[in-house]
Order: structure tokens, then C-alpha cells, then sequence
């Protein structure tokens, strides 16, 4: 037990690059974090930080040590939830992210329904427009919108969403209906300031057809420009399912349908795989009934 606590202290150190900030996290004084380590140390054999006023940085043994270690507390861990029955009956704290606008019109009323359902769960709910990454932040489930790299975590498509050209329907009767992509040159333009946006719209199911806008006017969130185009002042490009209950009810119209590229899909993305815990298949168990059966990206 003693040797575990010890490996425990070694990883938070490693993970934290500081000693204090590592006794802060654990409740323990800095002396005791750093008795911890270099007894660990001494049993080895080896160093394994590189220590100055300044910087901990981890040797090349201890980077090897770290991904051992590592391995060891999260295979102790999973034994531990099993005995106990967490990997049966949901229990613990889920984190789970998604883009904003997607989190709170589609997770959110899954999310309620899971702790309606799991008394012995909390949720975190991250909703940020950028990708997290999911070990890094502690993230157990994250939505993705978009072709999803090659990676060892786990995922399950639940939808599908396209990039439309929209605007409402008081717009168009006043400016027209651009017939292809190089009309929106005489069109007023709404574009996001966000990280992932470019005034370099592609069009077709190659991309090949580019068209540069010129906006007047950029909004640093989704809704704004949705609240300006819905008020009739101009035309943007969003992904379907983020006006998907203006198109439903008439507010707001797409436009350029032949020039669309191919839908995006949506996938439901996990790093635990076949290892995950009760909570985290039992809220992917009931989200991916959910979307599935959502027509707004479906």
C-alpha cells in the first residue's frame, strides 16, 4: 500500500510539474511529497525528476517509470470500482463535453434525463466551442461534429449535420436568393470570429469551388449571428442543426442546397473503450438512442 501512495504522489508530480502544486492537490505538506518521491527514488534506483529552482522536469527513466505507473494506479483503480460494484450500477462524477449551442439544445435534456435515472451520479457538463482534449482535461464522453482523426479512443456515430447557407425569408424578399456561390459578393455577409472560421467558403461535394466574403458584420458566438440573421439583416453559413428549429417553423431558410458540401458526421467519442465504467455505458447507452432518433440530425 505504502509503495502505491508512493507511485501515486510520483504521477501527480510528474503530472502537475511541481512539487507544491502536487502536495496542494493531494493534502499532503511539500516535505512529505518530496520524502515520497525520493524514497521511491532510493528503491529504484534511479532519479526521476530533474529538479531546479524553477522547473521539474521528468529524466528519461522517469518518463518510462511515469507511463508504468500510470498504468499500475488505473489497473488497481478498475479492480477497486469492480469490487465495490461502481462497473455494475452507475456511480461518480461524469464529464462530458460538447460545442455550445449542440450541448445545450441536444445534451442537455439527455443529460437530466441519465441523473433523473442514476441517483449516485454528478455531471460535469463542459460546453466549449474547441476540441478538448479528453485525457488531458479528465473528460470521460465528448460529442464531436466533423471526421475524427485516427486515435485509440472509442466511437460511435450517432448523426449527421450539413454546412447551409441561411437566412430569413424578410432578407431574401428584399435582397434576393443568390443562385450560386459568387453571388453572396452582392450579399451582406455574418461570419464568426471564432477559431475554426475562414472567410474561405467551399462549396461541392470536392470543395473545390472557393468563394472569399467579405462581412460586415462578425459575431464571437453562434447565437448572435443566428439572432442577427433572424432579424433579417443579412446571410451566414452554420451547421443544420443549429438553426434547425427556425428552419422547422419558417424563420429562417436555406439557400445554395446544390453547392453543399457532404454532411458532416456526428460521433459520440470516449478514450475508456471495452475498460469504461458503469456511468459512462450507461449515459452512452441512452445518448445514442437519443440522437439517433433526433430528426434534427438525423
Amino acid at each position: 500500500m505504502a509503495k502505491l501512495e508512493a507511485m501515486h504522489t510520483f504521477v501527480k508530480v510528474a503530472e502537475t510539474s511541481s512539487f507544491a502544486e502536487a502536495a496542494r492537490q493531494l493534502h499532503m505538506s511539500p516535505p512529505a511529497v518530496t520524502r515520497a518521491v525520493s524514497a521511491l527514488e532510493e528503491q529504484i534506483g534511479t532519479r526521476l525528476f530533474t529538479r531546479t529552482t524553477r522547473v521539474v522536469r521528468l529524466t528519461e527513466a522517469g518518463n518510462r517509470y511515469f507511463e508504468d505507473c500510470r498504468k499500475i494506479l488505473a489497473d488497481v483503480e478498475e479492480a477497486e470500482a469492480a469490487a465495490s460494484g461502481s462497473y455494475v450500477r452507475p456511480t461518480g462524477v461524469l464529464h462530458v463535453t460538447a460545442s455550445v449551442l449542440f450541448g445545450q439544445q441536444f445534451l442537455l435534456p439527455i443529460l437530466t434525463e441519465f441523473l433523473g435515472e442514476n441517483p449516485d451520479v454528478t455531471v460535469r457538463a463542459l460546453f466549449v466551442d474547441r476540441v478538448v482534449n479528453l485525457v488531458d482535461e479528465g473528460i470521460d464522453v465528448a460529442i464531436r461534429i466533423g471526421h475524427l482523426p485516427d486515435s485509440g479512443q472509442s466511437a460511435v456515430r450517432v448523426g449527421k449535420v450539413r454546412q447551409v447557407v441561411c437566412g430569413a425569408p424578410a432578407y431574401f424578399d428584399a435582397h434576393g436568393i443568390p443562385q450560386q456561390p459568387a453571388d453572396l459578393a452582392k450579399h451582406r455577409m455574418i461570419a464568426s470570429t471564432g477559431s475554426f472560421s475562414s472567410l474561405d467558403w467551399h462549396f461541392g461535394q470536392d470543395q473545390k469551388l472557393k468563394v472569399n466574403i467579405t462581412p460586415r458584420l462578425f459575431c464571437n458566438t453562434y447565437d448572435g449571428m443566428i439572432r442577427a440573421m433572424l432579424e433579417g439583416w443579412g446571410l451566414s453559413r452554420v451547421l443544420s442543426y443549429q438553426i434547425g428549429e427556425h428552419l422547422v417553423a419558417g424563420r429562417l431558410q436555406t439557400v445554395l442546397a446544390d453547392f453543399e458540401q457532404d454532411p458532416l458526421p456526428i460521433h459520440i467519442v470516449h478514450p475508456e473503450g471495452r475498460r469504461a465504467s458503469a456511468k459512462v455505458r450507461g449515459f452512452i447507452d441512452l445518448a445514442v438512442d437519443r440522437l439517433r432518433a433526433n430528426r434534427l440530425i438525423n
